[in-house]
């Protein structure tokens, strides 16, 4: 039966390397300031995102993509000793319902958050992180009313985030990983890998039987945003389809997204790659699955996928095109295989480690104070709603209303 290993800070703190040795700088020597401009900030960023423990989604290329597709007011936060940034909250400025919040550019888009942190700080005790939260709100204040950083985990990759002790609320989402091992098959053995195998095979007959397939990852800069495009077509097809609104569809995204396949990729470090199965004979040419990969040394991030099902639906290609992505990982070197954000049933079958993350909501004026418990409570509702199956249902049918004459729609497609 597999086991599940979920990542609580209080489980895992004590195995945590918190050695300090003369190189360490302590939160309070730092200064804060923020800028509008990610250029200036560059080569320290980059020196900064290299680092195994900063999150990809706060890269230096992906902060670009997103703030030259949405063009908002931004709001880099640096802390810096001297000439040296010893860390950067790439932040933007979002009005909601009249109040000016903070965000990490990326927005819901980041399955985690981390900030970019440099190793030779210490980590803070409780009264540097009140500085560290007045500091803030000197930096901020003519520019917002409250600093939301959301989907952070407080423990990662064996280290304590240096802002865990100013966490507000567990995320309603938690985040899915699988280990990787040079050989596939060690990484099966962690699985039922038996019945995997079986289902690999059968899949695998069902589309041959139709003709056969190719698994993809085009290069080609045409065929790449062209195979782009023909995931947006899927998910807002398959979203419409369930009465669902199409989270791709908001202003800028496909524009971000078009941005990350021009960036190129650096060995096996990418920002962004597409993967499909793309079948062969009596079908040719169809498109009967895509996901888009990240990836930052060895850490492999799903950012999204999508499914065709009007073809031999019975052969599951999106669960195809996931075995041959961990397949794959594992041959290129990766250690984790990231499913991101999101309870998927379908993430739940192939992970064995669970990533709870917390929420940080610092207010920074009167009206940032009113948001605040606000945006907790809806973060508890959605919670309470995703922790019980009977409210999920109801809630899923009544997204559902508007095409009623459509089966609920799964997890997989109504997150």
């Amino acid at each position: 039966m597999q086991q599940r290993e979920i990542h609580h800070e209080e489980q895992i703190e004590e195995k945590l390397d918190l050695r300090t040795d003369d190189r360490t700088v302590r939160f309070a020597a730092l200064s804060l300031i923020a800028v509008a401009d990610l250029g200036p900030l560059e080569a320290e960023w980059r020196r900064l995102e290299n680092l195994t423990k900063n999150s990809l989604h706060q890269g230096f290329d992906w902060c670009l993509a997103w703030a030259q597709a949405h063009r908002n007011e931004l709001a880099i936060v640096q802390g810096f000793v001297g000439d040296r940034v010893l860390f950067i909250l790439p932040l933007e400025i979002v009005p909601e319902r009249g109040v000016r919040i903070a965000r990490l550019l990326g927005d819901r888009f980041n399955n985690i958050n981390t900030g970019l942190f440099d190793a030779d700080l210490a980590a803070p005790d409780a009264e540097e992180l009140q500085n560290f939260a007045y500091g803030l709100r000197l930096a901020l204040s003519d520019k917002a009313d409250l600093v939301v950083l959301d989907n952070i985990p407080l423990v990662w990759r064996g280290m304590r985030h240096p802002l865990a002790g100013l966490a507000t609320i567990e995320n309603q989402n938690h985040s899915f990983q699988l280990p990787l091992f040079p050989n596939f098959e060690a990484t099966l053995a962690q699985l039922n890998a038996k019945s995997r195998r079986k289902k690999f095979r059968s899949q695998s007959r069902k589309i041959e039987a139709i003709g056969g397939y190719d698994h993809i990852a085009p290069t080609d800069p045409t065929e790449k945003h062209a195979l782009l495009d023909t995931f947006f077509r899927q998910k807002s097809e398959r979203l419409r389809l369930f009465g669902l609104p199409d989270v791709f569809h908001a202003a800028g995204i496909h524009d971000f997204f078009h941005r990350l396949m021009d960036i190129p990729a650096e060995g096996t470090d990418t920002p962004l790659t597409l993967h499909a199965i793309r079948l062969r004979g009596e079908h040719d040419g169809h498109i009967a699955a895509v996901a888009g990969l990240s990836r930052k040394g060895d850490h492999v991030i799903c950012q999204f996928s999508s499914i065709d099902e009007t073809i031999c639906p019975e052969a599951s290609p999106g669960e195809l095109l996931f075995w041959l992505m961990i397949e794959l990982s594992c041959r290129e070197g990766a250690t984790v295989f990231d499913f991101g954000v999101g309870d998927q049933p379908y993430k739940r079958n192939w992970c064995t480690r669970e990533t709870v993350q917390h929420d940080i909501l610092l207010p920074l004026t009167w009206k940032g104070s009113l948001m605040r418990p606000l945006l907790i409570g809806v973060t508890k509702t959605k919670a309470a709603i995703k922790r019980n199956p009977h409210l999920y249902a109801m809630a899923q049918r009544w997204r559902s209303r508007q095409c009623p004459k459509v089966p609920e729609a799964p997890a997989s497609d109504a997150e």
